[in-house]
């Protein structure tokens, strides 16, 4: 597997991981994501975190994050999640995925292992001063330090804070099971169809559908994101195609985030996507799905929260919302409004 990478051996501080099996003397297969790497002696997973030593797997990444920040819960992107409140986002180096367009690129590929040894109480004192209603697991991919956050969002559901992933939904089937009863929301990120998962991303996108069969099958709350890359994942037809796919498997109140791409990393030869591209596929996909948003562009109407009646329940000017309902029913007609509210 992976080489290269800088990290130190077995201590005190690192972690045996779960979800891995051995499958010779000292060769062991990690079964924590779509991955299912096989990972000889000495050598690191694909996600450059996890490391079998003497035959047994151990988190490079337990109990340091190296980035902890508070940002609005709408960052996510969460519109149906508690709007309007703040939440505190951890992460730790590494990725299961290669994207070509990764915005955090310098710790989701990293050179080294980097961040302070920080635990997971310490973490929720820190979210228990700051004052907020969640913990957001995000930046980077939070498969990749999976233990970590589940001992956290175990301490968080004690303390009655709620817990959030942002993932590209990797994460294996028994991973998902195990941490379910933790777990309050997941915003997940749909890359495009097969080709782009492949090119862009050394991916696959079957894996990432099953893994939202399975948060719905766990009642977890979801949102999607989709990154529209001109080019790419830009076609009415494919728009159709996945916002129908939402629909019949996940419901249509799941909110569905479409937002602009600006040129990163490995991909900076392509331009931002059009806005009036995004409002096009805002069309398209509102034909399927009830609350469709359009992100990373100047506030508009297709920021906002509207009831089948026409009215607007959540009204938002960038990273503000304000609420015009209460109790989750619409003010003027009293329709339910999916989503989990304060």
């Amino acid at each position: 597997m992976t080489k290269g990478l800088i990290c130190p051996q077995a201590s005190s501080s690192m972690k045996e991981v779960l979800f891995y099996e051995k499958i010779g003397d000292k060769k062991l297969h990690c079964f924590l994501c779509a991955r299912n790497c096989p990972i000889s002696e000495g050598k690191l997973g694909f996600c450059k975190v996890r490391k079998n030593i003497d035959g047994v797997l151990y988190s490079l990444v337990y109990g340091r994050p190296c980035s902890i920040a508070i940002d609005p819960i709408e960052k996510k992107p969460l519109y149906h999640f508690l709007p309007g409140t703040k939440t505190l986002s951890i992460a730790t180096v590494g990725c299961n995925f290669r994207c070509l367009f990764c915005q955090n690129f310098s710790i989701s590929q990293p050179e080294k292992i980097i961040g302070k040894e920080t635990s997971p109480k310490e973490i929720i004192d820190l979210a228990k001063r700051a004052k907020v209603e969640s913990i957001s697991c995000t930046y980077t991919e939070p498969t990749m330090f999976y233990e970590y956050a589940l001992d956290v969002m175990k301490l968080a559901k004690k303390a009655g804070i709620k817990n959030v992933w942002v993932s590209n939904g990797y994460t294996s089937k028994e991973a998902i099971k195990k941490m379910a009863p933790f777990l309050d929301a997941v915003n997940i990120d749909i890359k495009g169809d097969e080709k782009v998962y492949s090119e862009l991303c050394q991916a696959s996108l079957k894996p990432v559908l099953d893994a939202l069969k399975e948060y719905k099958k766990q009642k977890v709350w979801i949102e999607i994101t989709c990154l529209i890359i001109p080019g790419k994942n830009d076609s009415e037809k494919w728009m159709d195609e996945i916002t129908l796919w939402i629909k019949e498997n996940l419901g249509e109140e799941t909110p569905l985030h479409l937002s602009r791409f600006f040129p990163t990393y490995k991909l900076r030869d392509i331009d931002p996507t059009p806005i009036q591209t995004l409002r096009e596929l805002y069309k398209i996909a509102k034909k399927n799905l009830k609350n469709v948003y359009v992100g990373n562009v100047p506030p508009g109407k297709e920021h906002n929260t509207f009831c089948s009646c026409g009215a607007i329940c959540i009204d938002r000017t960038g990273y503000l919302a304000e609420k015009k309902f209460k109790g989750g029913n619409c003010g003027k007609c009293g329709e339910n409004i999916s989503g989990i509210f304060c």
